[in-house]
């Protein structure tokens, strides 16, 4: 008599197994392939995430002030019969009907404009106003050192520092023109200074060191090496010395 053979375990259907064993097999079918996918990388300890580059110097600059001098065009968006174009007085203070004098100088023109929507607010239906400055008279720049006229230099619109040295006069010929200072006050704690090799732009070398400057700005034209010895020579040395006295001069050639 011939038994039936009996089916060995590595023929056993998924029908045939119990359902919980079916669940584990599934399970772990899925934590494997979970394992092979690519995971995130993560910072190691003390590595964090990297940290932002610094804010450049634009961002760090306010929004323009309102200065003695400007001429300001305000505008009601509803109401134009009451449009105007004013001069900010010496003062600080502008004219306009219906209110009192308002007080416009180091005001941004969306501060100048909140202002005056507050102070209209209460002669007008919900005043929109908008502030236009036409004109910066009081865009100046500083220019000082080895430069012709030294002194304030006006800002027609958009001015470089070679236009504004060349408005005070050029150069002189003891000035150190591949180490010029520009200094700058903005939004930081303390002024901003920029080293600046105009002879670099001038020989076309390197015409990004021509900057555009910004209102207020203060270029200082620095001595070259050989004008500091001529001066040192000539305060400390020609002016103390009697001339007759037959002293003399000479300097080593490295």
């Amino acid at each position: 008599m011939r038994h039936p053979k009996k089916k060995s375990p590595a023929c056993l259907s998924a029908a045939s197994l119990p359902a919980g064993i079916v669940l584990l097999v599934v399970l772990l079918l899925i934590t494997a392939c979970s394992s092979m996918l690519p995971k995130k990388a993560v910072p190691l300890a003390g590595q964090g995430e990297p940290e932002p580059p610094p804010p450049s110097l634009a961002s760090a600059l306010p929004n323009y002030a309102i200065q003695p001098g400007d001429e300001l065009e305000i505008k009601f968006f509803y109401n134009p019969e009451l449009n105007d174009t004013v001069k900010v007085r010496p003062d600080g203070r502008i004219s306009l009907q219906l209110v009192d004098e308002v007080q416009a100088a180091s005001l941004t023109t969306g501060e100048l404009a909140a202002v005056l929507e507050k102070k209209y607010g209460a002669r007008i239906k919900e005043p929109e106003i908008g502030v236009i400055v036409r004109s910066f008279d009081s865009r100046k720049v500083f220019v000082d050192g080895e430069v012709a006229r030294p002194g304030m230099v006006g800002m027609g619109g958009s001015m470089s520092i070679m236009q504004a040295i060349a408005a005070a006069g050029g150069l002189r010929n003891t000035a150190r023109s591949d180490e010029i200072l520009v200094i700058r006050h903005n939004g930081l704690n303390k002024p901003f200074i920029m080293r600046i090799d105009l002879a670099a732009a001038m020989e076309g070398t390197d015409i990004t060191q021509n900057i555009s400057l910004e209102s207020r700005d203060i270029i200082y034209v620095p001595k070259s090496a050989i004008a500091n010895v001529n001066s040192f020579v000539d305060l400390y040395i020609r002016k103390n010395i009697p001339i007759g006295l037959g002293y003399g001069f000479y300097h080593t050639v490295e």
